[in-house]
């Protein structure tokens, strides 16, 4: 690996490891990006369910099904059976995931403020339009 690829490959893991320690401030061993979507989304739109759900994520029933309980087993999210009809769960996000999401924002916020306190104004612009080019290219390219 060259110097600049080494150099980069560094400082990605350091940025990697102090995103996963401050995730891991409420004890969130396993949760990956897409349980926190997940998550997040149902936070934001209050109760959905596990159909609504695989609609908006574009994924099959038991693929979310899958996802859905790793995060009820996690405590992130609960199911409630509509009494209006038994065969119709809906999901709901639990004071864990609350606090996963609003520490999640509040961590981002914190890293942008102080990323644009650190950078000028083309410099911030420069790395953003590099760092959406990248994630767009691995977004791609995903098995």
């Amino acid at each position: 690996m060259d110097q600049s690829k080494q150099q980069f490959f560094e400082i990605f893991t350091d940025l990697q490891c102090y995103i996963l320690a401050n995730m891991n401030k409420g004890n969130y061993n396993g949760v990956t990006a897409t349980h926190y979507n997940i998550v997040e989304f149902i936070y934001r739109k209050g109760m959905v369910t596990g159909s609504e759900l695989a609609r908006a994520f574009g994924v099959s029933q038991p693929a979310i099904s899958r996802q859905v309980r790793f995060l009820v087993e996690s405590g992130l999210l609960v199911q409630r059976q509509n009494p209006g009809d038994k065969r119709v769960f809906f999901l709901e996000v639990t004071e864990k995931g609350k606090f996963l999401v609003d520490n999640s924002e509040n961590f981002r916020h914190h890293v942008t403020a102080r990323a644009a306190e650190i950078l000028s104004k083309s410099e911030l612009q420069q790395l953003s339009a590099l760092l959406g080019k990248v994630l767009a290219e691995v977004k791609s390219t995903e098995p």
